[in-house]
């Protein structure tokens, strides 16, 4: 039995990366009782890392005595700053081998069946959509024999449905599997990565004041106290430090923020946070405005190496494209950030193919790793100006912001359109009260 000692905490990273090929990848077995038979049995837990969907704690429990069993998952990360809803359009057979990971607090639909699994009904769970369908249906079956004996009506109408879930797996018709997760800790696999999945839609949104209850954030009778009105003259004449916890190992770390102002654009609140013990840093940007009336979509054709000193603000809600590549990146994959292009493309390759978690271990394909490596050698040569390709930032709240070199005069290579949005991206940013309708450009 191992055991997670004080140094390994301190030390260095106790979460590791799932792989087959890892030799001192063990389990922690706890001694524990089964709450089948109240005899005692074996819990083992793994904490390992999954890219997209940072640290998780996978635990397994077994009885020698009546061989019960039961598997389950929790996030062992921070909670997002919003919540995160996946939809997918179940076409082939192939779409319920798709990896998901399912947190204890997330919802989850199927609207043809008219069906819902609320929220902490259920624990946990890293499996595929089929997957979550078996499961279902276990915990549909699992107090039938009592209803048929209490009342057979509604178990014949559960045994109906339960019918209804099992053909699903056969595909025979289109369906669709919406995952609703408030603390943002979900995910559902994008097979077809670097370009967009056009089975998948993912959008983020703002949790509700009962949203953050349910998930510990704020007590019932919390009630939020207005600012001071000095406070943010005061914010942008220092740095002000939180004490935190490294995201990579866990030591005690600080995030310094700053109120900067980008010249020809607007404020935005800068976060960075270094940990002394593994030199693990990472950075964020947030707006530091109000969402403008209108989106913002630049393009900027790249045709030089001298493009990716560019200074670049990527806010949270902001997409990136690259026609030529067909890729397309969701707003919520890369973080907001200040940085150069160069810096923004780097962070692209990372998160799309050094960090997918679909690229090594048991779940990789000769052909998938051979489209991102492709895709890979694709991002060096535009890095190395050796390809001309058009870089869009769609950003539908329109605090995003790309450099012009020529400024105060126009810039040749670059194009910036404001446009109304519509009302899926209204959803979106929590602003339902917009019009849907127009394009305006400029130049």
């Amino acid at each position: 039995m191992s055991l997670i000692s004080e140094d390994s905490v301190r030390g260095e990273n106790i979460f590791k990366d799932i792989s087959a090929d890892a030799d001192d990848f063990q389990a922690t077995e706890i001694e524990s009782m089964c709450m089948n038979c109240h005899d005692n049995g074996v819990t083992r837990l793994l904490l390992t890392k999954i890219p997209f969907f940072k640290e998780i704690i996978i635990s397994s429990f077994s009885c020698p005595h009546c061989h019960w069993m039961n598997t389950e998952i929790q996030s062992a990360g921070a909670i997002q700053d919003q919540g995160v809803c996946y939809t997918l359009r179940v076409k082939t057979k192939k779409d319920l081998d798709r990896e998901v990971v399912k947190a204890d607090c997330a919802t989850t639909r199927i609207p043809e069946l008219d069906f819902e699994i609320p929220p902490f009904t259920q624990k946990g769970a890293l499996s595929t959509v089929e997957g979550l369908l078996d499961r279902a249906v276990a915990g549909l079956e699992q107090d039938q024999p009592v209803r048929r004996a209490t009342d057979p009506q509604v178990a014949d109408k559960i045994d109906e449905f339960i019918q209804k879930l099992c053909k699903l797996k056969a595909v025979e018709s289109e369906f669709t599997v919406v995952i609703e997760d408030p603390s943002g800790n979900s995910f559902v696999e994008n097979p077809v990565a670097p370009q967009k999945d056009e089975s998948l839609t993912v959008s983020r949104f703002n949790r509700t004041v009962q949203q953050d209850v349910s998930l510990g954030l704020r007590a019932d009778d919390d009630l939020e106290e207005e600012a001071p009105a000095n406070s943010i003259d005061a914010m942008r004449n220092e740095v002000l430090v939180f004490n935190t916890n490294c995201p990579e190992c866990n030591s005690p770390a600080s995030t310094n923020m700053k109120l900067v102002q980008i010249p020809h654009f607007k404020e935005v609140v800068i976060m960075a946070t270094n940990c002394d013990s593994c030199s693990h840093r990472t950075n964020e940007v947030k707006s530091g405005g109000a969402t403008e009336d209108q989106g913002t979509k630049i393009t900027l054709r790249i045709t030089d190496n001298s493009d990716m000193s560019r200074d670049v603000l990527k806010s949270e809600t902001c997409g990136v494209l690259i026609p030529e590549l067909e890729f397309e990146l969701g707003m919520a994959v890369v973080s907001g950030k200040f940085t150069t292009l160069e810096g923004l493309l780097t962070d692209i390759k990372d998160v799309i193919v050094t960090r997918n978690p679909f690229v090594s271990g048991d779940s990789t394909t000769s052909d998938r790793m051979e489209r991102l490596n492709e895709f890979a050698e694709k991002i060096d040569k535009i890095i190395a100006g050796e390809m001309v390709v058009h870089f869009i930032l769609d950003d539908p709240a329109g605090n995003s912001y790309l450099q012009n070199i020529y400024a105060p005069d126009p810039d040749p290579e670059m194009t910036i359109e404001k446009y109304t949005r519509t009302f899926e991206q209204n959803e979106e940013l929590g602003l339902n009260d917009m019009k849907t309708e127009g394009y305006e450009t400029e130049n």
